[in-house]
């Protein structure tokens, strides 16, 4: 059951917590692990002094403690992260790898990214995954029985929002986000710009707000198009908020606030029998990018992800897993 908190919030404005949509996801995770019948080791690879790094791994552990996966942290120093990377590539007994960035805080960081083994790359990161994930391909083999991994916190967005709803059930798979306008606020390798590639592929339109412009991900008119494509634009997140169905936000900053005046007004809308009227908010940073303001003016507020986003890594840790030991079955049967 969904959780909700409504209080300081008027009767419209609904508060969605990570944990009830990360409950769903576990159904799932655990079924994998039974499926599997062994437990699959996920090692963690710290080598910064992040408190926000600290607080992720120390939520892997927990996570991985109480459904069922193994989870060991290796502490070690920067400059012998690619070695300890690489060692455990080759290791049978290592499932999945997840390293806890930023190491050195540059492109050196992209780097490391594409150290680990893609056949163990539980965050999605590795070239062949970022490339399936712009390109719009789903599947890592033509009979389309391997998934391909898509990055942690996209993805888990992508989960929230299938969870309230803002993608249509009734429309194809890979087009539930039709007719839906979404702003991103963040447009960073990692998170801002693989989500409004994700969100674009599945159908919206979307548009990315960094610092410095505003682009426009599009699958096209009547999203005839396979894949998305980026246009640079000369509009400004006032163009561009005040008819977006849905806003995410992701500023990593204490001083950022995202101006909800600029918000549909759920009350301007309520007449038409939607649901969503007003917009959908979802706040992925570790800073609380909007202000207790955003219950009079959003129709669903979702304050944080965390917890949707490590059950969706350790979901992709046994997808990993699986895609791994099929392969090996079919080459297995290949040689006999």
């Amino acid at each position: 059951m969904t959780t909700i908190a409504e209080d300081s919030a008027p009767p419209a404005c609904k508060v969605i917590y990570a944990s009830a949509v990360a409950e769903g996801i576990l159904g799932e995770v655990k079924g994998s692990v039974e499926r599997l019948g062994r437990t699959p080791l996920l090692v963690g690879f710290l080598a910064n002094g992040d408190p926000a790094a600290r607080m992720y791994a120390n939520w892997t552990e927990k996570t991985c403690s109480q459904n069922g996966v193994r989870f060991e942290l290796r502490e070690v120093d920067k400059d012998d992260l690619e070695e300890s990377v690489i060692a455990a590539n080759t290791d049978d007994s290592v499932g999945g790898i997840i390293v806890y960035y930023p190491v050195f805080g540059s492109s050196q960081d992209a780097y490391l990214q594409q150290i680990t083994s893609k056949e163990k790359d539980v965050e999605g990161l590795s070239h062949a995954y970022l490339f399936n994930m712009y390109q719009n391909i789903r599947f890592l083999d033509a009979e389309k029985l391997q998934k391909s991994i898509l990055p942690c916190t996209p993805l888990a967005i992508v989960k929230i929002l299938e969870h309230i709803s803002v993608y249509n059930s009734i429309l194809p798979y890979g087009n539930r986000l039709f007719g839906k306008t979404i702003t991103v606020v963040n447009r960073s390798e990692i998170v801002g710009r693989p989500l409004a590639a994700l969100l674009a592929n599945d159908g919206a339109s979307v548009y990315s707000i960094d610092i410095s412009n505003v682009q426009y991900f599009t699958r096209g008119a009547g999203i005839r198009r396979r894949q998305h494509q980026v246009h640079d634009t000369e509009l400004k997140l006032e163009d561009v908020v005040p008819k977006s169905d849905v806003v995410i936000t992701g500023v990593p900053s204490k001083e950022y606030k995202f101006p909800v005046e600029l918000l549909k007004d759920i009350r301007d809308h309520a007449s038409n029998g939607d649901c969503h009227s007003g917009a959908v908010c979802v706040n992925f940073s570790s800073e609380k990018n909007f202000g207790p303001e955003v219950k009079e003016k959003a129709s669903i507020y979702v304050p944080a992800i965390g917890k949707v986003t490590i059950v969706v890594l350790l979901r992709n840790l046994l997808r990993v897993v699986e895609n791994r030991q099929q392969r090996e079955e079919a080459e297995r049967k290949e040689s006999l």
